[in-house]
């Protein structure tokens, strides 16, 4: 493990953000959800276990960036037959798209800690801008001697988009899966020297 040296953070905006860096994403503390309905009455959450992203804080905060890939084969909904679909074809077609892609293009906008991070998302081979509303947690050094910050974001996609259209019709009206899926993002990032 490698200790921070200097400031941990610095004051931006009447905020305590960290301090200019490379920072990657905590493996320890993270989490990629998602939620969608299912039968129009409920819904199925879930998550991407295996994921890895870098932030680029910059000088100047709003310069900042951000690039993430995710391993469409770790999606986990808590139902292995369900988790195979997910995997197949229908779906993520991980066999021949293995990553889920985020490059951000640009903040958009900031009020207080929240944050509009403007980027590309590619899912299946498909890629559209989308924006994820940021919230900054707060920033510091652990008692291990790093240097972290802490963020949430959320987005809601139409899957469609992304050529995710496989579905059934229920006889009751409506369909089986969602066009709409929320996707929750929790984490730690840590400063590498």
């Amino acid at each position: 493990m490698t200790t921070s040296t200097g400031e941990p953070t610095r004051d931006w905006a009447g905020l305590t953000i960290p301090t200019a860096g490379t920072y990657l994403l905590d493996q320890a503390h993270k989490r990629v959800g998602f939620v969608a309905r299912h039968m129009m009455v409920s819904k199925v959450r879930g998550e991407f276990t295996e994921v890895e992203a870098a932030v680029t804080i910059d000088e100047d905060p709003l310069k900042s960036s951000v690039t993430a890939t995710i391993q469409a084969a770790s999606i986990a909904s808590g139902q292995g037959d369900r988790d195979v679909h997910l995997r197949s074809a229908d779906f993520l077609d991980v066999e021949q798209f293995p990553t889920l892609e985020f490059h951000s293009t640009g903040v958009k906008s900031h009020s207080g800690n929240e944050f509009v991070l403007t980027g590309e998302l590619t899912i299946k081979g498909v890629t559209r801008t989308v924006d994820l509303e940021v919230e900054f947690e707060g920033a510091g050094r652990s008692p291990f001697g790093q240097d972290v910050f802490g963020f949430t974001a959320s987005t809601e996609i139409d899957r469609e988009d992304f050529g995710l259209t496989w579905n059934v019709a229920l006889e009751s009206g409506g369909i089986l899966v969602g066009k709409k899926v929320k996707i929750e993002i929790e984490g730690e990032a840590i400063r590498q020297p």
